[in-house]
């Protein structure tokens, strides 16, 4: 009986974790540091929380990025995706104000309001943008999600994420487990391909 027990319980812990790896085989060889990340016509910066003076700290570091991709001609243009509702206060407005205070210029940004989630914003900016080539810009802990949809979705994506651990330790942390629960849910994304929930520009 111990022995069923194990076995039963070995098999719900790869059935667990397996969503996760798929993230990481998926977006394997496509994760590179910014200083040796291929060009790509445009770089994807995925929304996160937008505070009343600006964007919170994990978002301007994912914008950080992006500046220094466009700075160093690896991307030709930036799109910001995110929530942009005043109930989220205005996510891709507060991200394109910051581009544009550090030099990116205004035309070479442009704004997808309704990324809602991280398959919306796959989805948006290959049908509506028509990218099909880009490199995402988020976190290090959500790079392997973000690329492996991107991916899915038809994007020949790959990825810079801001290792944001010795900055903002509590929120890196957070965010490495709640990967482990927003992997299956991706992997039904990409295998289901649901429609966004706007479809509209």
């Amino acid at each position: 009986m111990a022995v069923w027990i194990a076995a039963a319980g070995a098999g719900a812990g790869f059935l667990a974790l397996a969503p996760l790896a798929w993230t990481y085989l998926a977006s394997a060889g496509r994760r590179k540091r910014a200083d040796r990340v291929p060009h790509r016509p445009v770089a994807v910066v995925l929304g996160a929380a937008a505070w009343p003076e600006g964007p919170s700290p994990l978002l301007a570091r994912r914008l950080d990025l992006a500046v220094r991709l466009y700075d160093e001609r690896r991307v030709d243009a930036v799109i910001v995706s995110g929530d942009n509702r005043e109930v989220s206060r205005r996510e891709t407005d507060t991200m394109t104000r910051y581009l544009v205070a550090r030099g990116v210029p205004a035309d070479r940004v442009r704004a997808d309001p309704h990324g809602y989630r991280t398959w919306d914003t796959c989805v948006r900016v290959r049908e509506l943008f028509g990218v099909d080539a880009a490199t995402m810009v988020t976190q290090a802990f959500h790079l392997p999600r973000t690329v492996a949809l991107a991916r899915a979705a038809g994007i020949d994506a790959v990825g810079v994420g801001d290792a944001s651990l010795g900055a903002r330790r509590r929120s890196t942390v957070i965010g490495y487990a709640r990967e482990a629960g927003a992997a299956p849910k991706a992997l039904r994304d990409a295998l289901l391909r649901p429609a966004p929930a706007e479809t509209g520009p």
